[in-house]
């Protein structure tokens, strides 16, 4: 049984493609994680529960590689926690939120927005030249993105009703994106101590907030169910997908790796139907369509792209 085990687990870290298709069913299930924590555990508290479980683990696996790099990294410490703030905490705080008012579908739609979103900031951030496929990829992956929003009636843009909690994850989506962006310049540090001190940072960074939700008079702690929630949260999505994620980057680059995050809306989907019952509507379907085609041409090689 352990030979066997150790087998799958050499075939799994060799294989890129099922790596990164387990990274984004995972990141798929934090969508359906944050609906079922409605009522079970608080947005502010799933962060703070996350990040201590996760900072615990990689920092027990990771300490002798933490003294070793920490000359290095710490003249990057404010960028980092910069970055801590932005994509992990900040993110995950809005994600939980948005999950309040809105469906899992639509999550995972407006997260699988973050390709282009990237893209976009590629331009202004960095000023990099893209094709004309690409700028038409972005426009025609917002249009989805829009569709969600307005409920499948874009009147509903004009009237200026559009629902929270889709509002609040494309802030999440844009923040999350921006952390994207700033690994372009992330110290030289291995992969693993990077990931390691940003949990540590996060989950310090989130102790304001679970007092602010104390406070409050808002905060649920969990019960037994709320608990299994927040395992799954911080061993799956935070932990496996994050290591599956930085491993298929190795054997595969980061340009190709990134193309396996058009299955995180496809999976949301999925599973919100199959999970939580949710109705999957024509607009859903039009908006998968959408950002997945648009995703698809902002990708494209540039020898196909229009000068």
């Amino acid at each position: 049984m352990i030979d066997a085990a150790r087998s799958l687990g050499a075939r799994l870290n060799t294989s890129p493609i099922l790596l990164l298709t387990l990274a984004m069913l995972y990141w798929g299930g934090n969508t359906i994680a944050g609906r079922l924590a409605i009522g079970e555990v608080s947005p502010m508290v799933i962060v703070f529960l996350r990040w201590i479980i996760v900072a615990g683990l990689l920092a027990v696996m990771m300490r002798r590689q933490l003294v070793s790099e920490w000359d290095l990294a710490r003249p990057h410490l404010p960028g980092m926690v910069a970055m801590a703030l932005f994509g992990f905490v900040g993110f995950n705080i809005l994600f939980y939120v948005a999950a309040h008012s809105t469906s899992a579908i639509n999550l995972g739609i407006i997260q699988g927005s973050m390709p282009a979103l990237v893209l976009l900031g590629t331009v202004l951030v960095f000023r990099a030249r893209v094709k004309a496929l690409q700028v038409a990829g972005i426009l025609v992956t917002m249009a989805g993105v829009a569709l969600v929003a307005a409920q499948g009636d874009f009147a509903n843009l004009a009237r200026l009703q559009i629902n929270p909690g889709d509002g609040i994850m494309l802030v999440a989506s844009l923040f999350y994106a921006g952390y994207t962006l700033a690994l372009r310049n992330r110290p030289k540090l291995s992969g693993m101590v990077f990931f390691t001190l940003l949990s540590i940072i996060s989950a310090l960074a989130s102790v304001p907030a679970v007092v602010y939700e104390i406070a409050a008079g808002t905060a649920i702690w969990p019960g037994l169910e709320g608990w299994l929630i927040v395992l799954f949260i911080a061993l799956f999505p935070s932990f496996l997908a994050q290591i599956h994620f930085m491993r298929g980057v190795e054997l595969i680059g980061p340009g190709r790796a990134g193309v396996f995050i058009n299955l995180v809306p496809i999976f949301s989907a999925i599973l919100a139907v199959l999970l939580l019952g949710e109705p999957f509507q024509w607009h859903h379907a039009v908006a998968l369509v959408l950002v997945l085609g648009g995703i698809w041409l902002s990708e494209r090689k540039a020898e196909a792209a229009l000068s």
